[in-house]
């Protein structure tokens, strides 16, 4: 049946420029048509010469009436599966005001801290949590799921103990979860590591071991003393490393109290849904005597130029970028808004709050062994928390399961035992349920559990701060998180134009059903007949990621752009050693490539190689070649990123990828810009065979702040046998590298978003949204030539999806550098543009296809007003080192003072542009001194005297 034509598309709301200002802007670039521009800009050679072949775009309706119809395929049973996952309950207010809110969701990374101060204060929540329960000193802002943790740990100590411990051997206790257990293994192999399962408690220590990694409870609950293992494996010159469960921590002894080194574990069950297995924030922790070789994130206190307390990222922060393949780790995302929805759950709960819910769960399982022992059932757990094993009695276990399954609940099976792990909704009705499965009656009178022995109670206090204790009422935790919220810019500010980085729209029909709970609330691993919707979305997303990349496989696990690098260059190297070539480790990676690049080749067992790059930007074809020649005995691999680092479609890739391939190399291209290629050529077309796909860039999940991401990988037809697999539920090919991350799928349920984009835009949605992407940027590029240098340009003149804009002229004659004119813009309303790289002293800017004419005119006034208050310093109008550009950003305190001393108007500082008198952003804090915040690093809560002048 023939539908209505829509009377509303998406790709009208997704693309900025209307008809018009399309037409203005080609105007202005001087080409009469957008399938011009594309020509002009995409090499022919490589030229996509037919449309994608995607089903028909939908409305926003359509696309939300399909989600739901997946959705309505999955069954939410009630999953008691444990295994470092529980269902849990987000309260409302955080839920909306968080989880849902664009003006948390759409931020960036927080790079310009001083208009990041509202995320970067609730992620020094979440350190300060962290810290307290675990009893350690310091602890990152998140990191991307446990088991991947756990393997930074593992490198951790190799790196921590350095000569003093040059052992290969890491052992890990057969009580940890078992997709830990997997990612270790999948990450220790290439690197050299021998992953040694056993039991701690056997382990006799005869063989020399850098660190050990228990999980706290175990995987089947029970609660056990590591005092004296701790100190065995301290004897031996390695390091402990606890996998624990955080509410646990809030009952159970800090694991920083019985000798561990490292505490790592998932803050899932703070507030965050299950979503089939993510996105959700994990953690690291250690001794500050460590700090400087944690991977991620820290927030640390600094102050600005005024002597206000200012927070930052201390440290490492984008390491990848300074050390390359000599990086802690090729991490370059976290899970910022899921780490905020923790620390939130922490505000407005509590120590109190906390205890009370960790205590009902303990009691509901103290209860429920009570009940079952009556029945005849042994409990083996002599300590427990939340997780209960039980055998014997009237049923066997298949028989409870199969009780239990008919009553929506599932449990575990480990043997003849069954496990149950219980979780914050558990009610009255689902202990009866449970009782029923087992073959009870009704259910008693209710029995609290037993008392924490003393050997593991929990006495020290924690969430001690005031934070944790001044939100408790709805209508206080709303106002904080709204004050909050107000010190960051998000997209619902003004463009974000960070080249590399794609800040688009994220539209609201996409994010709706991120919170719904037939999504939400699937355990990651429930069977998968109950997860039918979801298996369906996977298969349409991966076979339309598939189309758009002209590969013939994908995977889902990698939950972040660093993951999927680290999964292709796997996938590779599988590929190698199937051929009985595990010999070839040699790894191209062009002189201008992302940071993360040489990182993750590193991390895959490669040897870096760098490839020069010529004058304009674009691999030095005669330096690959040679390099190549030398290396084709052992080369693996070439990592490109296309178009280039430099936002260029360099013209010869077809050939990069020929000489790679002639010498038994293959390429992994980096998706990082595949914005500007979708619909308008495919990587598989022109050699390269996988790539990964930031689909937190092109693909519409918002960037939350600096995370969640995903990562997925596409391959050609050969690597297919080789994508990751996964211990719990079958996925990946039938020759699987490994898991890469701790649930089969991912973050699955932020998938919907990418699935909703692409059903929106269709195939000529697609198309002509890489086509404006392009026009925006080489219109912004036309229009502030005249006032910067526009660095590396394609043939005729033309850049792709981003242009450099070259500033380092300034800083002899006037003093001014990048940093300032980022400050500056903050001033105008605006976040900076990527700064200083892949070239120092420049600003790469991305506008994406979603900024109208009106904002990109706006974002280059900026700029050029900028260039103009530069040469007011050139020319002796204004004072060098003491000018608008150098004092900026200018705070609201700041102009309201007293004392004003500066050369130029509080008016000229605070309003340097027409729009900002009808809207203005104000930074929370003036220009921060991030190097006195690194000498005196502190990464927890500050006293609360320092927010005094908050309350007046």
């Amino acid at each position: 049946m023939t539908k209505f034509a829509p009377h509303d598309v998406f790709v009208d709301r997704h693309n900025g420029p209307r008809e018009a200002e399309v037409e203005s802007m080609l105007a202005s670039v001087g080409l009469p048509s957008l399938e011009a521009l594309t020509q002009a800009v995409v090499p022919e050679a490589i030229r996509l010469q037919e449309a994608l072949k995607l089903p028909e775009a939908l409305t926003e309706q359509e696309a939300l009436d399909a989600l739901a119809m997946l959705a309505d395929e999955n069954q939410v049973y009630r999953s008691y599966l444990g295994l470092g996952y529980a269902d849990c309950v987000t309260p409302p207010v955080i839920l909306r005001n968080i989880l849902e809110n664009p003006g948390w969701y759409t931020q960036y990374t927080p790079y310009q801290a001083e208009i990041s101060q509202g995320r970067l204060e609730a992620l020094l929540n979440f350190q300060t949590l962290v810290t307290e329960l675990t009893g350690l000193e310091i602890s990152n802002s998140s990191l991307l799921d446990e088991a991947t943790a756990a393997a930074e740990a593992m490198t951790f100590c190799q790196r921590v103990l350095g000569r003093k411990n040059t052992s290969k051997t890491f052992f890990v206790s057969e009580h940890c979860h078992p997709q830990t257990i997997a990612v270790m293994q999948t990450r220790a192999e290439p690197l050299g590591i021998e992953i040694l399962v056993g039991d701690h408690e056997s382990f006799d220590f005869s063989t020399p071991i850098v660190g050990a990694l228990v999980q706290y409870p175990y995987s089947n609950g029970s609660v056990v003393d590591y005092t004296s293992f701790a100190e065995k494996v301290h004897n031996a010159g390695a390091l402990l490393v606890v996998a624990a469960d955080l509410l646990s921590l809030c009952l159970l002894r800090p694991p920083g109290e019985f000798g561990a080194d490292v505490v790592v574990g998932n803050s899932q069950r703070f507030g965050v849904p299950l979503g089939f297995g993510g996105p959700h924030a994990a953690f690291m922790a250690t001794s500050e005597a460590y700090k400087r070789q944690i991977p991620g994130r820290i927030v640390g206190v600094s102050k600005d130029v005024h002597g206000n307390p200012a927070l930052r990222l201390a440290l490492q922060t984008r390491e990848q970028h300074i050390r390359r393949d000599r990086a802690t780790s090729n991490i370059c995302t976290a899970q910022v808004l899921l780490a905020v929805v923790a620390s939130m759950y922490a505000v407005y709960h509590g120590e109190e709050g906390l205890k009370r819910i960790a205590s009902r769960i303990r009691n509901h399982a103290g209860w429920l062994s009570a009940e079952l022992g009556c029945l005849g059932y042994t409990q083996h757990n002599e300590e427990y928390f939340d997780t209960l094993r039980f055998s014997g009695g009237p049923r066997s276990a298949a028989e409870i399961q199969a009780a239990a399954q008919e009553l929506g609940i599932n449990l575990r099976l480990v043997g003849d035992q069954v496990i149950v792990a219980l979780d914050e909704t558990v009610e009255r009705v689902d202990l009866q349920d449970l009782l029923q499965a087992f073959g009870g009656a009704e259910l008693g009178a209710p029995v609290e559990a037993s008392a924490i022995g003393d050997t593991h109670r929990r006495t020290s206090a924690f969430c001690t701060h005031p934070s944790f204790k001044r939100y408790r009422s709805e209508t206080e935790l709303l106002r904080y998180t709204h004050r909050l919220q107000s010190r960051d810019l998000s997209l619902t500010t003004s463009m974000i134009p960070l080249g590399s980085c794609t800040m688009k729209l994220n539209a609201t029909a996409e994010m709706i059903p991120v919170t719904w709970r037939s999504l939400g609330g699937l355990h990651p691993f429930a069977p998968k007949e109950q997860a039918e919707g979801y298996m369906q979305l996977f298969e349409d997303l991966e076979s339309w990621l598939s189309e758009i990349t002209g590969f013939q496989g994908c995977s889902l696990q990698p939950n972040a752009g660093s993951q999927g690098e680290y999964a292709g260059l796997g996938v590779i190297r599988a590929y190698h050693l199937s051929r009985n070539e595990p010999h070839r480790d040699i790894c191209l990676i062009p002189s201008s490539a992302h940071g993360t690049n040489p990182a993750s080749a590193v991390m895959a067992g490669m040897k870096v190689v760098a490839i020069k790059c010529d004058d304009e930007g674009n691999i030095d074809l005669e330096d690959l070649t040679a390099k190549s020649e030398q290396y084709k005995d052992t080369l693996s691999a070439l990592m490109v990123t296309y178009p280039s680092t430099h936002g260029v479609f360099e013209e010869t890739i077809a050939t990069i990828c020929a000489i790679v391939h002639e010498r038994g190399g293959q390429v992994y291209l980096d998706g990082a810009n595949m914005n500007a290629m979708v619909g308008l050529c495919r990587p598989g077309d022109f050699g390269a065979d996988v790539c990964h796909l930031n689909l937190h860039k092109t693909f519409c999940i918002p960037h939350g702040g600096g995370g969640p991401g995903m990562g997925p990988i596409c391959v050609a037809e050969h690597l297919t046998p080789f994508l990751p697999g996964h211990p719990l539920i079958e996925t990946g090919g039938s020759s699987a590298m490994g898991a890469v991350s701790a649930a089969p799928w991912g973050s699955p349920s932020i998938l919907p978003i990418s699935y909703a984009y692409i059903a929106m835009m269709g195939a000529s949605g697609l198309t002509r949204a890489s086509a404006i992407a392009i026009l925006n940027a080489n219109y912004i590029a036309k229009r502030l030539e005249p006032h910067f240098p526009v660095l590396y340009k394609g043939k005729g003149g033309w850049v792709a999806h981003e242009c450099i804009l070259d500033l380092r002229g300034f800083k002899a004659t006037t003093g001014i550098g990048v940093e300032d004119v980022a400050k500056r813009l903050m001033d105008y309303g605006y976040h900076a543009p990527t700064m200083s790289w892949p070239v120092v002293g420049t600003l790469m800017v991305e506008p994406t296809e979603s900024e109208g004419l009106e904002e990109l005119d706006r974002f280059c006034d900026a700029m050029i007003k900028i260039r103009a208050e530069i040469r007011d310093i050139e020319e002796g109008r204004a004072q060098q080192g003491n000018n608008v550009l150098t004092n900026a950003p200018h705070t609201a305190a700041s102009l309201l003072s007293d004392e004003w001393d500066r050369p130029y108007s509080r008016e000229e500082a605070a309003y340097p542009a027409f729009w900002t008198k009808d809207h203005k952003f104000w930074p929370h804090v003036g220009r921060i001194d991030n190097a006195w915040g690194d000498r005196n690093l502190v990464c927890a809560c500050p006293p609360m005297e320092a927010y005094a002048s908050e309350d007046g």
